[in-house]
C-alpha cells in the first residue's frame, strides 16, 4: 500500500507545487510537475519520473497508472485541488527530472526550430508538438519565452516537451551565429521585406533553422540580421498576420522531414 497524504500543507506537496509555479524553481532544481492521465505516462517516454501523485478514483478509472516508475503516494481529493492547475484535474500528478540540452548537440544537416520570446505557453506548446510531428531535432528558446515545462505549455504540448529536445540559449542571436557555424540554413519569419515561402527550398544541404519572432513585436533586428534570410506565408489581406503556433506550424510543414 503506498503512503498516503492527507495534508495540503505536506513538505512533497509543498515542494510539487512550487515547480508548477515558479519557473525559477524549476530550473534551479531541474525537475517538473505535470498533471494527467495521459500527459504522465506520455512525459515517461523522455524524462525520469520520480515521484507520483494520485487519488483513488483515478486509480480506479485508470489502473495502469499504478505501474510507472518512482515513488508513489496516494492523495486525498482536497490534496489534489491544491496540486492541480486548474479547477477540473484527473488525479494524476508527476514529479519529472528535466532533461538537459545544449546548443553543442546541434548538428550540420539537422531540422531545428528556434523561438525568441514567444511569451504565450499555448503557442510554445503547439510549436513544440508540431517540431517533434514533422521531424525537427530540437527547439532553441531564446530568454523570455513561455517555460516549456510549465502546466499549461506541458498541456499544450501534449508530452512533446521531452520527445523533442528543447534547448534554452539565451540570447538569440549568438545562438543563431552558432548555428550558422555548423553551415545551418537559418531563415527568420517576417512580414516584410522577406520571400514568399513557396520561393523558399524546402530543405537545405547543411540543415535548416525556422526562426520565429514574439506574438506582439515578431523577431528582434538583430536577430533578423543574424539569419541568412527571412521568409513569409502568402496570406489574403483580410487578416494581417497569424498567430505564432500557426504561423510556426506552417513553416515546419514547409521544412518538414523529407520522408513524411
Amino acid at each position: 500500500m503506498d503512503e498516503k497524504i492527507t495534508s495540503r500543507e505536506n513538505a512533497k506537496i509543498k515542494y510539487a507545487c512550487r515547480l508548477s509555479s515558479s519557473a525559477a524553481f524549476r530550473r534551479s532544481e531541474g525537475r517538473f510537475l505535470a498533471e494527467g492521465r495521459k500527459l504522465c505516462p506520455e512525459l515517461c517516454r523522455g524524462a525520469e519520473l520520480e515521484t507520483l501523485f494520485y487519488t483513488a478514483s483515478a486509480a480506479e478509472k485508470c489502473p495502469e497508472i499504478l505501474e510507472l516508475p518512482g515513488e508513489h503516494f496516494l492523495v486525498e481529493d482536497h490534496v489534489a485541488d491544491k496540486l492541480a492547475d486548474v479547477g477540473t484535474h484527473q488525479g494524476v500528478f508527476g514529479v519529472f527530472r528535466t532533461p538537459v540540452h545544449t546548443l553543442e548537440e546541434v548538428h550540420t544537416g539537422g531540422r531545428y526550430l528556434a523561438l525568441e520570446r514567444v511569451q504565450d505557453p499555448g503557442n510554445v506548446g503547439t510549436l513544440l508538438r508540431s517540431a517533434a510531428a514533422f521531424g525537427f531535432d530540437a527547439v532553441i528558446l531564446s530568454d523570455g519565452c513561455a517555460s516549456p515545462f510549465a502546466p499549461k505549455t506541458l498541456r499544450a504540448s501534449m508530452g512533446a516537451a521531452v520527445r523533442v529536445p528543447v534547448i534554452e540559449a539565451g540570447a538569440m542571436p549568438a545562438a543563431i551565429a552558432s548555428l550558422r557555424e555548423q553551415g545551418i540554413t537559418c531563415l527568420a519569419a517576417a512580414l516584410y521585406r522577406s520571400q514568399p515561402l513557396s520561393a523558399a527550398a524546402s530543405s537545405c544541404p547543411g540543415g535548416i533553422c525556422v526562426v520565429i519572432g514574439s506574438e506582439g513585436q515578431g523577431l528582434t533586428d538583430e536577430t533578423i540580421a543574424a539569419c541568412n534570410g527571412t521568409v513569409r506565408i502568402p496570406m489574403t489581406d483580410r487578416v494581417e498576420s497569424l498567430n505564432a503556433g500557426i504561423a510556426g506550424s506552417i513553416l515546419l510543414w514547409h521544412f518538414r522531414e523529407e520522408s513524411l
